[in-house]
């Protein structure tokens, strides 16, 4: 028996904090997802603001007042790309919605904001949500859980590919084979994109990133630093392992732009982005698999450069972007989360434990009822 399609809305908002995304999904099975519909709604200025905030340390009613802001944020992106992929919300069988991670930090404790019941009123649709925190709960990271997706959706049929999100924080996943999960692997290597961009903002006012890596042009990379940089023990912590802006955030960036101002200091932190996923794809990955990548990282030219520098020989043509073999790169993680929302649905878990170290499988996520 063929099952019937399921339409979906899977969102995200990222530790890149540039907006919500939100991607229409039909699923059939949970091998097969058609994207029917993207948007990103940005985040203003002063949304952002409230994040940020909440992020070096809140107040109760300031964490309470982000929860309801950010269902708001993700029905207005709901909102969008159902008119872009000419759906109603009555034909969807539900939404997933992951919030936005505040706090993460594992084995102890996960925190994502963004109150479902938001969507459920507004849409009359289950929604699914709180998807780390079971993963956590059984012994986890909580992440990345992106790499299920990856080994169902993204994977070559007949040869070993890598692939590399870089987005706030930079992952991959290993998938040597596709709707396979032997020998899977997946970790965050550490920042993506996250570090890059605050430390342009402190080097240009009023920039949100490095558009076009036009800043980090200018900069040489302070050779010293990096090293500094590198030697991080997160860097050398064998998987599992996750990370988020408690590490690499705009603290992070503040201390790199006081030990190297100007231009300089955002082309080395683009040269730790590139030498540090390079690092742990050497570490971890036998071979040279390609390597397909997405994430806001992918739109950096000097980025792309440094990483296929760092990769060495042949380093550059090992690379491709995920927009050429499947859909828009910037949709992939909202697709993820659909995957994710249809395997809670039907009771299947969403984990990769090689990716997470959970004590087992899980069905991740709660259902807030339509």
């Amino acid at each position: 028996m063929t099952e019937r399609p399921s339409l979906a809305v899977g969102l995200m908002s990222g530790t890149s904090m540039d907006g919500m995304d939100a991607a229409v999904v039909r699923l059939t099975g949970p091998t097969h997802a058609d994207l029917l519909g993207f948007v990103t709604r940005p985040y203003r200025d002063v949304e952002r603001g409230l994040i940020a905030a909440a992020l070096d340390g809140g107040t109760a009613r300031e964490f309470a007042t982000l929860h309801a802001r950010l269902g708001e944020w993700a029905a207005e992106a709901v909102d969008a790309a159902l008119a872009v992929a000419q759906t109603r919300a009555s034909d969807l069988a539900f939404i997933a919605f992951p919030g936005h991670t505040v706090w993460h930090e594992p084995p102890t404790v996960t925190w994502q904001l963004g109150e479902a019941a938001v969507l459920a009123e507004r849409f009359g649709v289950r929604v699914v949500s709180n998807f780390r925190a079971r993963d956590v709960a059984a012994g986890g990271q909580g992440a990345p859980l992106v790499p299920i997706a990856d080994v169902l959706l993204f994977g070559a049929p007949d040869h070993a590919r890598v692939l590399l999100n870089i987005g706030g924080m930079a992952n991959f996943t290993y998938v040597a084979r596709r709707d396979d999960d032997q020998g899977a692997l997946a970790l965050d290597t550490g920042p993506g994109m996250a570090v890059i961009d605050a430390v342009a903002r402190l080097v240009a006012p009023g920039t949100d990133f490095d558009r076009d890596g036009t800043i980090a042009a200018k900069g040489r990379v302070h050779e010293a630093a990096l090293a500094e940089l590198l030697a991080d023990p997160f860097f050398t912590t064998p998987p599992p392992r996750s990370t988020g802006r408690e590490r690499f955030g705009d603290a992070y960036a503040r201390r790199l732009h006081e030990r190297v101002p100007g231009p300089d200091g955002v082309a080395t932190a683009v040269e730790l982005t590139a030498r540090s996923i390079a690092d742990a794809l050497r570490a971890w990955v036998q071979g040279t698999p390609q390597v397909v990548v997405s994430g806001g990282g992918a739109h950096h030219p000097g980025l792309m450069r440094s990483l296929g520098a760092a990769l060495g020989d042949a380093g550059s043509s090992r690379l491709c972007r995920f927009d050429d073999l499947f859909f828009l790169g910037d949709a992939k993680e909202a697709v993820a989360f659909a995957l994710l929302g249809y395997l809670t649905i039907h009771g299947q878990p969403g984990n990769l434990v090689a990716a997470t170290g959970a004590l087992g499988p899980r069905v991740l996520g709660t259902v807030t009822p339509a």
